[in-house]
């Protein structure tokens, strides 16, 4: 088992904490204006700042405790989404449904193990000298070609980051599970996977509404030949 050394996760630590505190004031900015590029490098360098800070006045002291390290792919995908807001993009393409399932469904079968309910050692075989390496390199050739593509080439590139800082630096952990997701970028998932849910229940509520009404089907009356005959009938009664 390769670890990373402690000084190389505690830089890490506090960099990838900076990133995500940005990438969250960012998004809490108000959306009926826009972010301007001084504004976004402000909120970099205040995070950058208050995470360089000593010991338990620094965030990053008490988000270590909490959530110990921010995996390299979520701090891949804060980079993006940070590029995004630079670039003027509102409509974010850093967490698609596919990428989103995948992580959905990996956390969950990580903590389910990890609890003791399916109890494969899921965890641990990321530390593994055979399996993690060739996960990762599955994934890397995956991510190639999709940016070779030019399908999801932000993604692919977050995570293609995030197993090379695996494979060089071991970082953040040594664990190639911790590499690719954490609580954070799993709650990211599923709030991308509802959100996308509520669009496509709200998109076929207006469909329904904006269908024309079918016109009213009249009543059946008496055939034309017959008119005739039912007046004289009608007539003859009255008299």
């Amino acid at each position: 088992m390769n670890l990373p050394d402690l000084s190389l996760q505690i830089l890490y630590g506090r960099l990838g904490w900076a990133i995500v505190l940005a990438t969250l004031l960012c998004a809490l900015w108000r959306r009926s204006a826009p972010m301007s590029r001084v504004a976004l490098a402000a909120v970099l360098a205040l995070s950058l700042a208050a995470m360089a800070l000593p010991g338990e006045l620094s965030p990053a002291w008490w988000l270590g405790l909490a959530f110990q390290y921010p995996s390299g792919l979520l701090v891949g995908c804060c980079l993006l989404r940070l590029a995004e807001r630079w670039n003027g993009i509102r409509r974010s393409q850093v967490m698609p449904q596919a990428l989103a399932g995948v992580l959905v469904v990996s956390g969950a079968l990580l903590y389910l193990d990890a609890v003791g309910f399916l109890a494969r050692g899921f965890y641990f075989a990321g530390f593994g000298q055979a399996a993690a390496p060739l996960l990762g390199i599955a994934a890397a050739i995956v991510c190639v070609f999709l940016i070779v593509r030019g399908h999801a080439r932000g993604p692919a590139a977050s995570l293609l980051g995030a197993l090379a800082l695996f494979a060089l630096l071991r970082l953040p952990t040594g664990n190639l599970w911790d590499a690719l997701i954490d609580p954070l970028l799993w709650a990211w998932a599923v709030a991308a996977l509802l959100a996308a849910a509520l669009r496509r229940t709200g998109r076929r509520v207006s469909d329904r509404r904006l269908e024309p009404e079918p016109d009213p089907v009249p009543a059946p009356g008496p055939a034309p030949g017959l008119q005739p005959l039912v007046a004289e009938h009608f007539s003859s009664l009255k008299e």
